[in-house]
């Protein structure tokens, strides 16, 4: 119990790393190797309301408080597989976000509802092979033909992009208005002309991350998600919770290599004393977690900014940038500590180092970051909620 998590906080902890331990922990090896998850867990994950936590009640949500997604995410990493929790939370909190926001009616019946069951899986389509963080960049186009958008264009780094059964796509439907001219629409997997090829990555190797292709891409003309030429600032939006995730994320990641690492120098003895005694490596202990207890109250912070309804975009922007710089300098000084051990395989370091490097890129680059953080404090630009 603290000032942001109560009794019910705490039993929901407990009955979702129990969850985890059951039914994913086990299969985690596997999905690694294959670079494929069981549809199967998504299901499992909806029948208990782990996809439910942020969404209205209207539609199989539970709308409760930021800190059950903030324990959602800290438990997810502690199963050592990045690509897993990546997989678990972009369709969670990055494609149904959209859903919940711009979906008209039809939409959250209709895909809404059955991600939230854990029976549809979506994925989020916003990088492109040119337009990475230049999201006003994207030559992804959308041209209205009567009653039909026809959609032209490629995605990049999409998480869950082969194996999802929609996409919430970002294109441009004014080519000459820069950021003002970009849309979002919704697409079903099965839809003629989009393809879709695996990447293969360093880390977040159980995730499906792909390149796709969208040629003539025909789709109902109420398939465009909100207004037309609003998309930029919808995107904009979901930004700020999306940079807050991968911050928890890192710190939350940060915290279990330390703790793992902990009870490997307890039981690791040399020179006749375990590893734990040696005061150079009590001291670089004493730094890593004093730098991911700063870290994770800050982000405890922002979330509670967020609860509160607060559009807290310097803050979660910040968020991101120092929690995924930590969490590598963390991990990289875990995996030291166990020695030749940390370089195996067999033991969680090594995948939890290449896992965590994908902090200071994914979502917005660490040099970006800086950028946004920068004119927010040395130009004095603000960033105001599109809602």
């Amino acid at each position: 119990m603290s000032r942001y998590f109560t009794e019910e906080h705490g039993l929901f902890r407990e009955g979702l790393r129990a969850f985890l331990k059951k039914e994913v922990i086990p299969h985690i090896d596997e999905w690694e190797k294959t670079g494929q998850i069981d549809r199967s867990i998504w299901k499992k994950f909806g029948d208990m309301g782990y996809f439910a936590l942020d969404y209205p009640e209207a539609y199989g949500g539970m709308a409760l408080d930021k800190f059950y997604t903030v324990i959602w995410l800290e438990e997810m990493q502690r199963i050592n597989s990045g690509g897993f929790a990546a997989a678990m939370w972009a369709h969670a909190f990055l494609a149904m976000q959209h859903l919940n926001a711009e979906g008209d009616e039809r939409i959250k019946k209709e895909y809404l509802r059955p991600s939230i069951e854990g029976t549809k899986i979506g994925c989020l389509c916003i990088t492109e092979p040119f337009a990475g963080s230049d999201v006003a960049g994207m030559k992804t186009v959308a041209q209205k033909e009567g009653d039909f958008w026809i959609i032209n264009g490629s995605k990049t780094f999409i998480t869950n992009g082969a194996y999802s059964d929609y996409l919430v796509v970002s294109a441009k439907t004014q080519a000459d208005m820069g950021s003002k001219g970009i849309s979002i629409f919704l697409m079903d997997r099965d839809t003629p002309g989009i393809s879709a090829s695996k990447l293969d990555k360093l880390g977040w190797r159980a995730s499906d991350t792909a390149e796709i292709s969208f040629k003539d891409v025909k789709i109902p003309a109420q398939n465009l998600m909100g207004e037309e030429n609003k998309g930029f600032p919808y995107l904009m939006q979901h930004l700020a919770l999306e940079r807050l995730i991968m911050g928890i994320n890192a710190h939350a990641r940060a915290e279990y290599a330390l703790e793992y690492t902990l009870q490997y120098m307890s039981e690791r003895t040399a020179f006749g004393k375990t590893l734990d005694r040696f005061q150079a490596l009590r001291h670089n202990v004493a730094e890593m977690a004093s730098n991911i207890e700063l870290n994770k109250q800050f982000n405890y912070y922002v979330a509670d900014r967020l609860n509160r309804g607060e559009y807290a975009v310097k803050e979660a922007t910040m968020s991101k940038l120092n929690s995924t710089k930590m969490a590598d300098e963390v991990i990289y000084d875990c995996l030291q500590m166990l020695g030749g051990y940390g370089y195996m395989e067999e033991y969680p370091l090594a995948r939890m180092l290449r896992d965590s490097r994908l902090g200071p890129i994914g979502g917005g680059t660490s040099q970006i970051l800086k950028e946004v953080i920068a004119k927010m404090v040395i130009d004095g630009k603000s960033y105001k909620s599109s809602f």
